[in-house]
Order: structure tokens, then C-alpha cells, then sequence
């Protein structure tokens, strides 16, 4: 089940499931504000997004609130996050998930967001998107990138390639706009080669490993993994969460593996990941790609969970084929 394409003059609502809004500065608002309304979008937001606690989130009852007077407004097309956190898990059992499967509508966000989009289509059938949160629209300086994916996978029809980002950063761009650490992209890297067409889960890895065991954890038969982490892993810990999804009861025969850009903090190198990678035969036989721009770095692409993907290895390519 796939929701409407945004087009403008359509009203996207964001809520703030994970962190408050109040952690966000007055400045980064208003250029977030301005960049989604350039796209012809109408911004509004939910009623709970400024309460915070000592978690630097709001109740379960008010996330709650929020996250279903989006779905079931009529003239709300989609819905943006605040930003990711910790907590978002918190919020998945009391969620009417009848109502959002009545009221499909765009959910976009990443990083702790990825249990919310992959519970909702666990338990709904629709397709969710990881991309950009509602304070990424914040960043000045290359955002072209983001934003022109973001528009040809949620407000543009049919299949596009994803080409990766000339630059990339995980500076702090939320605190110094103009003073930007941008780095060369060396682009896509190999560790197995191959060609492969599938439907796509992805996002954080941490995070939907925070599934495992639950109702919320989606069947993952015949997918293609996007898998990314944050500056919180280092080598050690990607690799046994890496292990303990590879071994998960549900992921049946999988097609293919692309991974995001690692935080410059987590110190994952080439030779890491290939050490990571050796140990599990089931990559010797599938496409496996690193170093694709995506994941707590920017710019980044958007794509769909649910949706279809084909990868190619030897043309280094992704194609986003359903969205």
C-alpha cells in the first residue's frame, strides 16, 4: 500500500515521536519552514511537539495523540519528524494501526524514526521512507542533493537512480552553517559483487534491532537491506548487531546488502568492515555495497521501506523501482 504522492499546495504535518521540538534552535526552524514551503508545501504542526522531559521527549499519550490526528486529518498529506532520539519504541503499542491503514499517508524521518516506519508497515502494509527529518530541511549549504531526492521519491512518480553525493559531512551544520567540513565522496565500494532486485527495508541498524521478538518486527523474506549506523557504533558493536539481524527467524533468503556512510567518530574502516563481512557465508553469496549516502550524514537520499529496489555491483548502481 503506497500513499499518495505529495504535490503542491499539500499540507505536511510534523509530529515528534522521538525528540521534542524544543531542542531545536528558532533559526533552524525557520529555514526548515522556508525550504519545505519553496518545495509548495504547506507546514503545520502537531499539538504536543514543544513538550519535553527528562528525556527530551514528551509523554507516550501526547506522541500518540499527535502521530494519529496526522493520519486521520483529511487535509494532512504527509508527515515529517522532528528528529530521531532514543524512545520511539516507547509509543509502537499503543498505536492504532486500523487507523493508519484506513488513512495511508507519507511518513518520512530516519535514525531512531526507522522502528516507527518499520512497525507501521509491518502492521499496515504501508510503504514508509527514510529520509530526511523535519530538522534536516534546516541545513544551507548542499541540500540540493537531499531535497532532490527527496522530491523523486515522494513527490515524483516512477523508478530513478540514485546517483551518490559529489561531497559529504557529519559536521555539526546545526551549530555553524558557513564553516562546513565537506569531504570528497569516493562513492560506492564493493565487497561482493552482483546483481539483485527485491523489496527494500532499511535504516538504522540499532534501531530495528530494537524489534526483534515483537509484533512490530516485519516478515523479511526476498529484501534487499539499506543498513546504516551512528556515531555511537564503532566496529565492535555494528558487527554483533549486524550478526543478531543476519540471524533473525524472519529474514528469509536475502537478495542483497547496501550500506550508509559511517560517522567520521565510529572509526570504520575498509578493512573493518571486510573483516565484519567475512564472517557471515551468506554475503559470499549475495551484492554487498558500502559507503552509499545515506544515514547520520548529509546530504542524504530518501528511499522507501516497502518499496522495490534492483542493485547492480558492476555498474555500481541503485535504482529505486516502487515507491
Amino acid at each position: 500500500m503506497r500513499a499518495s504522492k505529495l504535490k503542491i499546495g499539500d499540507e505536511v504535518r510534523i509530529i515528534a515521536p522521538s525528540r521534542s521540538m524544543q531542542i531545536l534552535s528558532e533559526e533552524g526552524i525557520q529555514e526548515a519552514i522556508e525550504q519545505l514551503e519553496k518545495l509548495g508545501l504547506k507546514v503545520t504542526f502537531g499539538e504536543h511537539i514543544y513538550e519535553c522531559d527528562l528525556h527530551s521527549s514528551s509523554s507516550i499519550e501526547s506522541r500518540v495523540a499527535d502521530l494519529h490526528a496526522a493520519f486521520i486529518d483529511p487535509q494532512v498529506k504527509g508527515i515529517l519528524t522532528v528528529i530521531g532520539g532514543f524512545n520511539v519504541n516507547e509509543i509502537l503499542p499503543f498505536i492504532n494501526y486500523e487507523l493508519i491503514k484506513a488513512n495511508p499517508k507519507i511518513l518520512c524521518g530516519y535514525s531512531d524514526i526507522t522502528a516507527l516506519a518499520w512497525a507501521i508497515t509491518a502492521k499496515t502494509g504501508l510503504v514508509t521512507y527514510s529520509g530526511p527529518h523535519f530538522s534536516s530541511f534546516g541545513m544551507q549549504k548542499e541540500k540540493d542533493y537531499q531535497t532532490s531526492y527527496f522530491k523523486k521519491c515522494l513527490m515524483e512518480d516512477g523508478a530513478f537512480d540514485v546517483e551518490q553525493s559529489a561531497v559529504w559531512s557529519d559536521d555539526a551544520w546545526f551549530i555553524d552553517q558557513e564553516n562546513r567540513n565537506l569531504i570528497p565522496n569516493e562513492g560506492l565500494q564493493i565487497y561482493n559483487a552482483g546483481h539483485a532486485y527485491g523489496k527494500l527495508f532499511g535504516g538504522n541498524l540499532c534501531t530495528f534491532n530494537l524489534l526483534q521478538g515483537t509484533e512490530f518486527m516485519p516478515d523479511l523474506n526476498d529484501v534487499i537491506l539499506f543498513i546504516e549506523d551512528d556515531e555511537l557504533t564503532e566496529p565492535l558493536t555494528f558487527a554483533r548487531d549486524l550478526t543478531s539481524l543476519l540471524q533473525q527467524e524472519k529474514l528469509k533468503n536475502l537478495k542483497g546488502i547496501v550500506i550508509g556512510k559511517f560517522q567520521n567518530k565510529s572509526e570504520m574502516t575498509d578493512e573493518h568492515l571486510h573483516f565484519i563481512f567475512d564472517k557471515h557465508p551468506m554475503l559470499k553469496d549475495i551484492p554487498v555495497m558500502y559507503n552509499a549516502s545515506f544515514g547520520h550524514i548529509q546530504p542524504m537520499f530518501t528511499f522507501p521501506i516497502g518499496g522495490s529496489v534492483e542493485i547492480d555491483t558492476e555498474q555500481k548502481s541503485i535504482r529505486i523501482i516502487e515507491h
